[in-house]
């Protein structure tokens, strides 16, 4: 083993001892973010890093479930993405179809897929709703899967499922209008009955949210890595949770 190895594992580890057990994230987002960057920086096909991109998933579940992490959420594509070129996006979604695949397939995580299936093509969406069912008995972590996900897009349909929730009960516009409070949307939301993210992290320097969890990160904590996604190493992920550890977390009070 070269040197530079042993001195990354030792600094790995020292990292890890440094991080406090009882202040890590219940609930951790990543924006998997730079797959395209990193092809073009090596002068490679966009398709190879995706799926270098896809590669990475697998080893940032297994840092996650090694933490405690109960829930975590991918967003694999946006709805945005889904007016990409057919030429970038037709192997986009088979690589995505095959990394949810070869996630159900371990049977130790839960997936669930969360965004705007309707969009997607009906493969996609059948892997996905397929994936899901497969592990639903899976008494493991869960992990969202978001691909065709926006956040305005998941609030408009959160509204809407509860107007038709209240229009099938008799529920005057009027009434609800009276009694509408947060919870009542919150309610109706992809990820309904989960913990809100503690931790976003997004990969590839750019700091901004891009419409991720808009509702549920209110009081998140955000990190922003300098690294590519495929590029993102444990050292960082640990790094990340490491800066969420030290903070002073007030959650708006």
């Amino acid at each position: 083993m070269r040197m530079s190895d042993l001195l990354y594992l030792a600094y790995e580890r020292h990292v890890r001892k440094s991080l406090p057990e009882e202040n890590l994230p219940r609930h951790v987002g990543v924006m998997l973010d730079g797959n395209r960057r990193w092809a073009k920086a090596r002068g490679a096909q966009t398709a190879d890093g995706h799926r270098a991109g896809a590669d990475n998933i697998k080893p940032l579940l297994d840092w996650c479930e090694e933490a405690g992490v109960e829930v975590v959420t991918l967003w694999l594509l946006s709805t945005d993405n889904l007016n990409r070129s057919p030429a970038e996006l037709k192997p986009l979604l088979g690589i995505i179809e095959g990394a949810v695949e070869g996630l159900a397939a371990e049977q130790r995580w839960r997936l669930h897929p969360v965004g705007a299936l309707d969009l997607l093509p009906d493969t996609t969406a059948q892997v996905l709703k397929e994936s899901a069912d497969s592990t639903a008995a899976v008494d493991g972590m869960i992990v969202n899967i978001a691909v065709g996900y926006g956040g305005r897009r998941e609030i408009a349909d959160a509204v809407r499922a509860m107007l038709q929730e209240h229009a099938a009960r008799g529920t005057s516009i009027e009434q609800l209008a009276e009694t509408l409070d947060v919870e009542h949307i919150a309610e109706h939301l992809y990820t309904k009955g989960q913990p809100d993210p503690d931790l976003v992290i997004r990969t590839s320097g750019e700091q901004r949210l891009g419409g991720f969890l808009l509702w549920q990160s209110a009081h998140s904590e955000f990190y922003f890595c300098e690294a590519y996604w495929p590029d993102f190493r444990k050292v960082d992920f640990l790094r990340a949770l490491r800066a969420y550890a030290v903070r002073d977390r007030r959650l708006g009070k």
